[in-house]
């Protein structure tokens, strides 16, 4: 009997550095499989006109350590496929314009850099330069659009899950006054459609306030952006970041640091170890609190497991 019992133990003392590893790898693949998506909609300043000159229609090619490729950061193509992103992430969206550097790439960065166990991050470009919001209600052609590469990317190999929505949109609404006034109601129910339609009641939107305007009312449409209060929206203030010569598209440079403050507004409200489309709902510019953080605890299951292993050995 002793001997059987000697036997066993040298065969699972054996087997533990195994299943250490295979605990381990197998936590790792599953969380590296999951891709954190984030929508990028919007007009020109969020598909990119950084380096851009709107003389020649040409991009300097310039890209910012902040903007380079990452192993983890991917982008949905046209064809609806995940690849490697890098700039310009709009290149084959927003087809009609010439793209350039944008701030999806310094926000995705960002993330990383603060969040490295955050695993993969999937971005959806879907932005088209010189669109009024009213081209973004629901049912017309931006909007579906929208819908299907967000639906399509949550249906790709290795899952997702809806993150947070970027928005940065709303100088083609300074040109009338009409669409200035009724920015405010356009807004909040291309918000809450989006929404409902990813049964996602809560889902972090980060919006920004514009820096620019393509006529005399951008004053009207920051108000309504800036005052605009619903559960788990954020409202970034681009006013004050340096513009190219035309004075509408933000240069290099600031998108890099509005993709940053981008970042930063949503890891400051959206604690990473929470359950997807389940953030912690504050409102538009209120302090942000910060849940009871499990990550440590399912960070450490495999060592757990390899723990109880080994003190059943003992008790043999």
């Amino acid at each position: 009997m002793k001997s059987t019992i000697f036997k066993f133990n040298s065969m699972m003392a054996s087997l533990l550095p195994l299943l250490f590893v295979f605990a381990i790898q197998s936590w790792r693949v599953t969380s590296q499989q999951y891709n954190n998506i984030f929508i990028l909609a919007g007009q020109s300043n969020m598909a990119g006109r950084g380096g851009v000159n709107e003389t020649t229609a040409t991009w300097d090619g310039v890209v910012p350590p902040q903007c380079r490729p990452n192993p983890s950061i991917l982008r949905l193509n046209a064809q609806l496929e995940w690849v490697e992103a890098q700039e310009p992430l709009h290149a084959d969206i927003d087809v009609t314009k010439t793209n350039g550097v944008g701030p999806g790439m310094a926000f995705a960065n960002r993330i990383l850099e603060k969040q490295p166990g955050m695993g993969l991050i999937g971005l959806v470009p879907c932005a088209i330069g010189g669109t009024n919001i009213s081209e973004w209600e629901r049912g017309k052609v931006l909007y579906t659009r929208m819908m299907k590469r967000v639906k399509a990317s949550l249906q790709l190999q290795g899952g997702g899950g809806v993150e947070a929505l970027l928005w940065y949109q709303g100088e083609s609404d300074t040109l009338l006054l009409s669409d200035a006034k009724s920015y405010r109601r356009r807004l909040r129910k291309f918000f809450s459609d989006l929404r409902a339609d990813l049964n996602s009641p809560l889902l972090p939107i980060i919006q920004v306030a514009l820096a620019s305007g393509e006529g005399p009312y951008m004053e009207v449409v920051r108000e309504a952006q800036l005052d605009t209060d619903l559960l788990n929206l954020r409202t970034v203030d681009a006013k004050g970041l340096p513009l190219g010569p035309d004075g509408l598209h933000l240069t290099t440079q600031a998108q890099v640091s509005l993709g940053q403050m981008m970042a930063d507004a949503f890891l400051q409200f959206v604690p990473t170890s929470l359950p997807k489309n389940n953030a912690l709902p504050i409102h538009n510019g209120a302090p942000p609190t910060r849940p009871y953080n499990g990550a440590s605890q399912i960070y450490m299951l495999p060592i757990l497991i390899t723990f109880l292993i080994l003190v059943s050995l003992t008790l043999l």
